[in-house]
């Protein structure tokens, strides 16, 4: 049982599967971890996603429905011997979990202690992170784990989340709850779950002895000024700000983006997490319109690193209001994801003869690299030849922008392919 005095998100922690709220796509029906833990076939993984989503909560009844013992392990207070000491325990029939919340605050000697008890199933692995695994999770360990992205909760997740806890929790019970609106809640809580079961408790408590409370939104609003921090790393303001951060350097504006990025700097916002968010803003919303931009957005992260707060501001401030002033094109991106979509669906098609390697005299015999024209042997290092597969001859994936530099390459890509791929 839990604890009556524990707050009321961890008094209506879920037991079962069936009682989580969310993430359908990972643990509904036909959900492909559901599937892993009802086969007992639970992968090591990294949980991705924003607080308050579920990802320790899912950790547990992973151990509880596979019947595993849990051990659970904070990167902030952990270290190399914590976990040594629970490697060195016996295994039983099935791997126990180790769970590690925050684990891209390990640093790379710490994750590569993992490396051989995850490889030989000493350990089946759960970490937590909100950040992004690519950059803080070493390619080692992550090519062993399987990532799971948990999406923030959305509005009915939500407000059934507040049934659940009208419903079942004993306190909340004997209170005559009304709710005029739910609008304020459910905004402050930011698809936070955590966030919004402790902000509804507050409301409550706030109310002291009074055994009918009417919430309305004033009142929620109230209570959250008073008792929520004006920016959190790693709550709601966290993923705000930054959102508006990029979309004012993706909009032009340098005027904003220097703002918001300031609301960070005072908050004491990592100034690496700053520059790394600008290298994939480069990348998505500049591209080949300016490459030089990506240029700029990687060596303001090497700068960053170099020589961090204070100084480092400035170099964040120039590389911002250079983005900002760039010009922007998503071609590329939206490239890579009709690339992507189109891949899944056709991943049954063969390579053609004339581009598959032939390192041996059979191959060669049975026509693999005939009829490859080599560019450089063709005037102007170019020789007009299918490279798709036959089915998708012709079919245009990347579409360029309308900027100065994607002009000049729309000019060639029309000399080279003319009308094979409608340029």
């Amino acid at each position: 049982m839990f604890s009556t005095t524990a707050p009321l998100a961890e008094r209506l922690r879920p037991r079962t599967l069936a009682d989580y709220v969310g993430q359908d796509k990972l643990v509904g029906p036909n959900g492909p971890l559901r599937r892993a833990i009802e086969s007992n076939t639970v992968p090591s993984m990294i949980l991705w996603g924003p607080p308050g989503v579920g990802k320790t909560t899912l950790a547990l009844l992973i151990a509880e429905a596979t019947k595993r013992p849990f051990h659970s392990l904070s990167a902030i207070s952990s270290g190399v011997k914590d976990l040594r000491e629970i490697l060195s325990k016996p295994m039983g029939i099935f791997s126990p979990i180790l769970f590690i919340d925050e684990i891209h605050r390990y640093n790379k000697s710490q994750q590569d202690a993992l490396l051989g008890a995850v490889e030989k199933g000493q350990v089946t692995l759960i970490g937590a992170t909100t950040e992004n695994p690519s950059f803080e999770i070493n390619s080692a360990l992550l090519s062993r784990c399987q990532v799971y992205i948990l999406e923030a909760l959305g509005e009915q997740e939500l407000r059934e989340m507040i049934e659940r806890a009208l419903e079942r929790d004993a306190w909340l019970h004997s209170k005559k709850l009304t709710f005029k609106s739910y609008d304020a809640l459910l905004r402050l809580s930011g698809g936070d779950g955590r966030k919004l079961l402790n902000l509804f408790e507050q409301v409550v408590l706030g109310e002291g002895e009074k055994s009918e409370i009417v919430l309305t939104d004033e009142l929620v609003t109230r209570t959250a000024q008073q008792t929520m921090a004006r920016y959190d790393k790693s709550g709601e303001q966290h993923y705000d700000i930054i959102s508006a951060f990029i979309k004012s350097l993706r909009g032009g504006d340098p005027n904003a983006a220097l703002y918001w990025m300031a609301r960070m700097i005072v908050a004491g916002e990592d100034p690496v997490f700053i520059a790394r968010r600008m290298l994939i803003m480069a990348s998505e919303d500049i591209g080949n319109a300016n490459p030089t931009a990506m240029i700029m957005a990687n060596a303001c992260i090497q700068a960053v690193k170099a020589i961090g707060y204070p100084e480092c501001r400035i170099i964040l401030s120039q590389v911002a209001v250079y983005l900002a002033t760039s010009p922007k094109s998503n071609a590329s991106y939206l490239a890579i994801d009709e690339a992507m979509a189109l891949a899944e669906k056709t991943a049954h098609l063969p390579v053609p003869l004339a581009l598959r390697n032939a390192p041996t005299k059979l191959m060669k015999q049975i026509g693999y690299g005939k009829e490859y024209k080599y560019s450089h042997s063709y005037e102007g290092n170019f020789a007009q030849q299918n490279f798709m597969p036959d089915d998708l001859k012709g079919t245009t994936l990347y579409k360029p922008g309308q900027n100065a530099r994607e002009d000049e390459i729309k000019r060639r890509l029309q000399q080279w392919w003319g009308e094979w791929y409608g340029y």
